[in-house]
């Protein structure tokens, strides 16, 4: 299993550098940044990474056509990719917070992510013409300028429509937040799609976004973890019933505010939903062990492996330095 990074969009650019080739030295794919409308442009952010690193690819995920055009989404995917020698990638998103916040949220996103990402393909084999497309029409482009091998660009991907669209056009998928039991599912859908384009499903690139807590203090772990409960997939509707039963799972919808009270607040104390069930979801929906039972987390990847996901993505938070190094000296090492 390939074992990713992800770090937070704020970082300055040495940060960026020193955070990437530490985790190149410790064996990662890839470094992600997520797509944030108050963050650091990670196209930018990433040239020192790309200039000074040999192996490591980097990227941002996920940005939607809908806030950056796909030619300009193009244009700033391939110059990291020239500079760093290939070693660009990308996640393209439907929509997003960004496209939310600046009052772009699309009405559909299969037939605009499929074109987003014909164009970035066209513009990555270095051709010169026109794109007929419905949403994002192009006259020209011409990127014959490109001379190194092509990004690796993910379509990020969650629904059913949006797995099986996905799996018919892009050269790989990114989930977010999906636990062991839901990854059949998405063989489901996908292996069929991709039979029919002729690519063995088990060399198809799938990846998943997780977000990682592990620290020498358990309570630390679990109070980081809930603090950003907000933002993981597992506490909404489509995803919930993996992890709790129906009335835990009724429990949580009726006080999903409280979830956003307490990332705002920062505090790991979620309003009107009891311990045990805020338990119960960090122990299936994140990797928030302490550091004395991290074989527990190899043990979860390990799972994922053998239910069909080849890649996992690993949200950092707090300390990056201090995960990187526990990621890399305990998890990387059992799955390579």
């Amino acid at each position: 299993m390939r074992i990713d990074l992800i770090i937070e969009s704020h970082k300055t650019l040495e940060e960026y550098t020193r955070l990437g080739m530490l985790a190149e030295e410790y064996g990662f794919g890839c470094i992600w940044v997520p797509n944030s409308a108050n963050g650091r442009d990670p196209f930018v952010s990433f040239t020192p990474l790309g200039l000074q690193s040999q192996r490591i690819a980097m990227g941002p995920m996920a940005i939607s056509p809908f806030e950056l055009h796909p030619i300009k989404m193009g244009a700033a995917l391939m110059t990291l990719n020239e500079l760093s020698g290939g070693r660009a990638a990308i996640v393209v998103g439907g929509g997003g917070g960004v496209a939310e916040n600046i009052g772009q949220r699309p009405k559909t996103v299969l037939q605009p992510m499929r074109e987003c990402i014909e164009i970035l393909n066209m513009m990555a084999a270095g051709e010169a013409g026109k794109y007929a497309g419905e949403f994002f029409p192009v006259a020209w482009l011409d990127t014959r300028w490109v001379t190194q091998p092509p990004p690796m660009i993910y379509a990020g991907a969650n629904g059913p429509k949006m797995l099986a669209a996905a799996a018919e056009y892009a050269a790989g998928i990114m989930v977010s937040d999906f636990v062991p039991k839901r990854m059949p599912w998405v063989r489901d859908i996908i292996d069929p799609q991709l039979a029919a384009r002729g690519i063995n499903p088990a060399d198809y690139p799938v990846n998943n976004f997780w977000a990682w807590h592990v620290k020498e203090d358990p309570v630390a772990a679990r109070d980081e973890s809930a603090i950003y409960l907000c933002v993981r997939g597992t506490i909404y509707d489509d995803y919930l019933h993996d992890v709790l039963d129906e009335d835990e799972a009724a429990l949580v919808t009726a006080n999903i505010g409280s979830f956003a009270k307490a990332y705002y607040r920062k505090s790991p104390q979620i309003e009107g939903v009891p311990a045990e069930i805020v338990d119960k979801i960090i122990a299936q929906g994140t990797s928030a062990s302490s550091l004395d039972n991290i074989q527990a987390e190899v043990e979860r990847f390990k799972e994922f492996e053998r239910v069909g996901l080849p890649q996992i993505s690993l949200k950092v938070y707090g300390d990056p330095e201090t995960a990187i190094k526990n990621i890399g000296e305990h998890i990387i090492p059992e799955l390579a």
